[in-house]
């Protein structure tokens, strides 16, 4: 006897509706499994033999031929166990005729008969109801995650005896308690402040106006200057992920097996910061599968590359692309995959190999030891770095009697505000931020008046800035206007945009 049963293969982020064909007849018993399986699929045969026989179930030896269409695409992973386990009990008569249609199945069987949960959950929800079927059977560790997607109904089982007696039942989705609806969404919550910096008033003002045009943002200073703290409090002045977002950025991390189990849905913006050691594979995907690296983990939120002259010029090399795009795009002979990759980019490094230039009360490096360290990033890099900011050393003064900083709430409604104006301002270009701006956008909105016009074209010969530069100030000048609420770019915009030049002209004076 010939049946089908739906299930979801897993392809980069995204779901893919496959079919697990099982056919029993006649012949010498035999169990084979085809269609382009990786190692973990083909050792279904061995772990739905004996679940199906330590939950009860006593089969006839028979002919059993399972296919996984369509072939020419790979499948990975132990989704396809609980398809396969309840397509073949189906063949041998052990469930009505057509119990399984309209049903996507995933789960990873033990040999015990129980249900275990797998990553990707999320995809595999979202694809079977752009699929048009009518509800998923999961396991119940994975319930809550898909029951993130509404309109199609996601029901939960501990073990194979209980998911045979579910569809047994025609219709055994229709009007379960919680199998449809949308949860509560959570509120972020953050262990750091703003409010626990002392001092550092030009990295704050730096670390708001990046956050408020989504600018990528350098910081350059002394070991102890406070560039990592300040780093890892950006994502607290951000708005909060709107319902959409917190969608991509769990489906990234349901994908790559990182999604706490007690949190179905992610509410947090990102933070994500990479070991210098990492390789470039590692920051930004790729590897035999595809898979999503650190840059596509920090979606939403905050990558930050500390002690950046450290990491292997491939791995910073690799990142340039995704930097302009927002997106990585790996191809391999199999496929074409592409990872989502709008992230903020903080990065901090030291001076020098020591930590200490331009102090020579402290710092030994030579001319050409910190000229060396300092090239270990390229420009091209560097020119992506909207915002550059010298960290000086915290006086002690602030250290032991300053007031406390501004907290992260007051900052964030600032912040929250610039984000609104832009959003009303780019409706329906398809960009967000102001550091997203480019070509007739550029001219459209960062207009500016005779007097704006005349100290660019003096800051432009005087600073010997480039064309990628003079865009780069227009785009954080708008940003610090939206900040002020004011409609035009005026010269004091302009003067503290060019104050966050970017590493053309700071990596000179410091020199």
């Amino acid at each position: 006897m010939y049946t089908k049963v739906n299930s979801v293969a897993v392809r980069g982020i995204q779901g893919l509706l496959v079919s697990v064909e099982a056919d029993v007849s006649l012949g010498l018993p035999e169990f084979s499994m085809v269609g382009f399986l990786s190692s973990e699929v083909k050792e279904a045969r061995e772990r739905v033999r004996t679940s199906l026989r330590n939950a009860g179930f006593a089969l006839a030896p028979r002919r059993i031929t399972v296919n996984l269409s369509p072939a020419d695409v790979r499948k990975e992973g132990t989704a396809f166990d609980l398809a396969v386990a309840l397509g073949i009990l189906e063949a041998y008569g052990c469930l009505p005729p057509g119990c399984l249609d309209g049903l996507a199945v995933m789960g990873e069987l033990g040999l015990d008969g129980g249900v275990r949960p797998v990553p990707g959950i999320l995809s595999m929800v979202l694809a079977a109801r752009q699929a048009g079927l009518s509800a998923c059977l999961v396991p119940q560790e994975n319930q809550r995650e898909g029951s993130l997607v509404e309109g199609i109904a996601v029901v939960g089982v501990r073990c194979l005896s209980e998911a045979v007696e579910q569809v047994r039942r025609p219709g055994f989705w229709k009007g379960l308690p919680g199998a449809r609806g949308r949860q509560s969404e959570p509120s972020p919550s953050y262990p750091v402040d703003f409010a626990e910096v002392k001092g550092q008033a030009a990295l704050r003002r730096a670390a708001e106006v990046a956050a408020a045009g989504m600018h990528n943002l350098l910081l350059v200073g002394p070991p102890g200057a406070g560039k990592t703290m300040i780093a890892r409090r950006l994502p607290t002045i951000l708005p909060p992920l709107t319902r959409q977002e917190s969608l991509e950025v769990t489906q990234i991390y349901s994908v790559c097996g990182l999604l706490p189990a007690d949190t179905p849905l992610l509410a947090a913006r990102p933070f994500r910061s990479p070991h210098h050691t990492c390789s470039a594979q590692a920051l930004v995907g790729g590897g035999r599968i595809p898979r999503p690296g650190e840059i596509s983990l920090a979606h939403r939120g905050v990558l930050f590359l500390d002690e950046l002259p450290e990491f292997s010029q491939n791995a910073l090399e690799v990142l340039r692309q995704p930097l302009e795009d927002r997106q990585v795009h790996i191809s391999r002979v199999h496929g074409a995959y592409t990872f989502p990759a709008d992230c903020m980019v903080a990065a901090a490094m030291n001076p020098c190999r020591c930590g200490y230039y331009p102090d020579r009360s402290r710092c030994q490096c030579s001319e050409a030891e910190v000229r060396r360290y300092q090239g270990r990033v390229s420009r091209p890099l560097l020119d992506r770095m909207d915002l550059c900011v010298e960290a000086a050393p915290v006086a002690y003064q602030d250290m032991q009697s300053g007031p406390a900083g501004e907290p992260s709430a007051a900052i964030r409604r600032r912040v929250e505000a610039a984000w609104q104006r832009q959003r009303e301002r780019f409706s329906g270009t398809g960009i967000y931020f102001n550091s997203q701006m480019a070509g007739a956008l550029l001219e459209q909105f960062c207009r500016l008046g005779p007097k704006e016009t005349a100290l660019m074209e003096q800051a432009f010969q005087r600073l010997g800035l480039s064309a990628r530069a003079y865009h780069r100030i227009l785009r954080v000048a708008r940003t610090l206007a939206d900040l002020e609420g004011e409609p035009e770019i005026r010269e004091r915009h302009l003067g503290e945009a060019a104050g966050y030049r970017g590493w053309d002209t700071c990596g000179k004076e410091m020199r």
